[in-house]
C-alpha cells in the first residue's frame, strides 16, 4: 500500500488537467486528488503571450502548487506546466515539455514527473481563408482549438478556444476586417483543455510522477527513490575501448545518503558507431 493511500492532494487549474492527472495518481497511489479552483492561473503566464511567464517553468509550476496548498488548506500539492520550442534532436519539429510537480510539505519534499515529445504548436500569418482553412487542417482542428488576431503575433486584440468551423470563419472574417494589412495571425491553442496532443504528454507526466512516487529508498522508505547520475562508458562492441554511452545508473535517495547503482539492462556494448576510437 502506497504511504500516499487516502490522502487529499490539491491541484490547482483551471483548464481540464485533472481529467488525466487525477486517474493516474489516484490508481497509482491510492491518493485523492482534490481539483482546486477559485484562482486564475493565467496570472502566471499565458501561451497567447499577453502575460508573460515569470521565472523558469520549474518555478511556475512550484507556484502553481503552492497557491493550491494554501486555498484548500492541504499539506500536499501538485501543479503542472508546459513549455513549447523546436526538438532537441535536430531543431526541426515543435517540442513539448511538460513538468508536473508534486510537493508533500509533511515530508518536506519536491518531485518532479517529465514528459516530452512532438507536437503541433505552429502558427501561420495569411492573407486569405483557403489558407487559413489548409493550416487549420494540418494543426488538427477543430479537436485542437485555434487563436486568432489581426496583424501580427503581438497584436493584442484575440480570440481564443476556437472550436468550430462556423465560429474560425467568424474569427478569422472579424481578424481581416480589422487588420490593415489584410494578414490574420493564426496560432494553435496550447492550453491543456484545448491541446489533446498536449494533454496527452501531461498524462505521460502523471505517469512519470507515478513511478517515482511510487519507487521507496530501501533505507528509510521515503519516495522518489530514482536516478541521480548515469554513468558513461559502455564497451564498444568492436573494440573495447569505453564510450560515452550510458553504462549505468546511480539511483539516489531526496532525504538519506543512500546509493544504489543499477548496471544498464539489455545492452553490454555500445554500437561501434558511437565510438571515439572506431570513429574518431
Amino acid at each position: 500500500m502506497s504511504i500516499y493511500s487516502k490522502q487529499r492532494v490539491a491541484l490547482l487549474t483551471q483548464h481540464a488537467k485533472e481529467r488525466v492527472i487525477a486517474p493516474v495518481l489516484e490508481s497509482a497511489l491510492g491518493c485523492r486528488v482534490e481539483h482546486v479552483t477559485g484562482y486564475d492561473t493565467d496570472q502566471l503566464g499565458t501561451f497567447t503571450r499577453e502575460i508573460p511567464r515569470p521565472g523558469t517553468q520549474l518555478e511556475a509550476a512550484r507556484k502553481k502548487a503552492r497557491i493550491g496548498m494554501e486555498l484548500s488548506g492541504l499539506p500536499l500539492g501538485l501543479a503542472s506546466e508546459g513549455s513549447f520550442g523546436p526538438d532537441p534532436m535536430v531543431g526541426m519539429f515543435p517540442w513539448n515539455v511538460e513538468f508536473l510537480i508534486w510537493i508533500d510539505d509533511e515530508r518536506g519534499l519536491e518531485i518532479v514527473g517529465v514528459a516530452q515529445g512532438k507536437t503541433n504548436f505552429a502558427h501561420l500569418l495569411a492573407a486569405g481563408w483557403e489558407e487559413a482553412k489548409a493550416f487549420a487542417r494540418q494543426a488538427g482542428f477543430p479537436e485542437h482549438y485555434l487563436v486568432v488576431r489581426p496583424e501580427g503575433e503581438s497584436d493584442p486584440r484575440m480570440r481564443k478556444g476556437i472550436a468550430a468551423w462556423t465560429e474560425f470563419e467568424a474569427a478569422f472574417t472579424w481578424a481581416l476586417e480589422q487588420s490593415p494589412c489584410r494578414r490574420v495571425f493564426v496560432e494553435t491553442d496550447m492550453r491543456a483543455h484545448a491541446n489533446p496532443t498536449r494533454l496527452e504528454n501531461i498524462r505521460l507526466a502523471a505517469e512519470d510522477l507515478a513511478r517515482k512516487l511510487c519507487s521507496l529508498c530501501p533505507a528509510c522508505s521515503t519516495p522518489g527513490f530514482w536516478v541521480v547520475e548515469r554513468l558513461t562508458g559502455l564497451p564498444c562492441e568492436a573494440c573495447g575501448a569505453p564510450t560515452r554511452e550510458t553504462r549505468a545508473e546511480v539511483l539516489g535517495c531526496l532525504k538519506c545518503a543512500h546509493r544504489v547503482t543499477r548496471e544498464r539492462a539489455g545492452k553490454e556494448y555500445a554500437d561501434a558507431g558511437r565510438c571515439d576510437y572506431c570513429n574518431p
